[in-house]
């Protein structure tokens, strides 16, 4: 049986996250600094500046350089408590993309590029993109699909093609592409976003609007990255993907966790207030068994959450366990989203609660990192192999 009892120490910073979210990033959430495209620059400077004063910054990260080196399952819990807030995750540098950039540079990277990339996105001084996604006919679900090439020439290699979806390009210093080299496969390669042959076409109005940047299409002019910017190794693109892709799955799981149970309290707040027909309407069991449901998916994803962590942490958390965990989070914080604004009735459907803004931008979660469908797919044929 896995024990998942908090330690002291973990317990205590528990408590820290939770403390600083109430009292430094809940009072901002109003913040004008905030647009379609996300928290504005100067809004998440101070979000990073306050957490790192509280001595919060980059826990994920390795304390050589500047974290706190938590691991799987001390994430989940110091993750869901920065997700209580959306701009909680901003705050404590734990937010997508940059969470899996820098977990996949801490594991790839070589020396001179984690001194180069890693030290200054973990201390919140730049921020990244992940350029994988591709218009039709490139690579979506399926990355086979991969449109974008990187062609030798001499000690350099010239990347061309497009990719649309790109969290936080709009302001990002450092873009990591996946490309095809020629009869050598997919690799990935580290450029600055200000390098001549990179274009920023346009960011994309979407759902959410909680990751810094937005979403952008992102164009790639003949863009020239000498051979010392490979991340990895050639031909190793899709291996190393899944080096990022397994974790940013559950770290999407734990800061979505966080705020469902937001929504949640909100929802079970208003139905202790709220009358209708001569009792709280909490007392209805129209609502009540609502919030029993909420309760229960809660619990659900958060299990789900800690075990696949801890099988994270000792070594052993595969594609089959990812995709599991993603589904059933994904879509259990999706109905607690969803019942919340059902409880709330009209006030569900304003901006006079959070919960209209985390129902909004939650909803892409179900989506990204894999759509539940292709997951339940890639969960099918496992159990038809009897590998299951």
């Amino acid at each position: 049986m896995i024990d998942f009892s908090l330690s002291p120490a973990l317990a205590d910073l528990q408590a820290r996250v939770r403390r600083f979210i109430a009292e430094q990033v809940i009072p901002l959430e109003g913040d004008p600094r905030q647009g379609a495209h996300g928290p504005e620059e100067p809004l998440c400077a101070e979000l990073t500046d306050r957490a790192r004063r509280a001595e919060l910054l980059s826990p994920h990260v390795a304390p050589d350089c500047g974290g706190l080196g938590l691991k799987h399952v001390e994430r989940a819990v110091v993750f869901e408590e920065a997700g209580f807030s959306l701009l909680g995750p901003v705050a404590l540098n734990v937010f997508a993309p940059d969470e899996g950039n820098m977990h996949l540079l801490e594991a790839v990277a070589t020396p001179a590029q984690k001194e180069h990339w890693l030290k200054p996105l973990a201390a919140a001084q730049i921020r990244s993109c992940f350029c994988m996604t591709e218009p039709a006919p490139g690579a979506g679900s399926d990355p086979n699909m991969l449109a974008t090439t990187a062609v030798p020439d001499g000690e350099h290699f010239v990347i061309s093609g497009r990719k649309w979806f790109i969290t936080g390009a709009d302001g990002a210093s450092l873009a990591i592409i996946m490309a095809r080299v020629p009869e050598l496969g997919a690799t990935m390669f580290l450029a600055p976003m200000s390098s001549p042959g990179i274009v920023l076409e346009r960011n994309m109005d979407t759902l959410d609007r909680c990751f810094p940047g937005g979403h952008g299409v992102v164009r790639f002019d003949g863009l020239r990255v000498h051979r010392d910017d490979i991340l990895g190794e050639i031909g190793q693109g899709f291996r190393n993907a899944q080096v990022r892709l397994s974790p940013a799955r559950l770290t999407h799981c734990m800061r979505w966790l966080g705020a469902a149970r937001r929504a949640h309290e909100v929802a079970t707040a208003y139905a202790r207030e709220r009358h209708a027909f001569g009792k709280p309407i909490g007392q209805h069991e129209g609502v009540g068994f609502m919030l029993a449901d909420n309760e229960m998916d809660l619990h659900v994803a958060r299990l789900t959450t800690l075990q696949a962590a801890w099988v994270l942490d000792q070594g052993g958390l595969g594609l089959h366990e990812s995709s599991r965990a993603k589904v059933i989070v994904s879509e259990a914080v999706w109905r607690v989203a969803d019942r919340c604004v059902q409880i709330l009735g009209g006030q569900g459907t304003t901006s006079e609660t959070v919960v209209a803004r985390i129902f909004a931008d939650m909803r892409a979660f179900r989506i990204y990192d894999g759509p539940s469908e292709v997951h339940r797919w890639s969960i099918a044929k496992r159990i038809l192999k009897g590998l299951v």
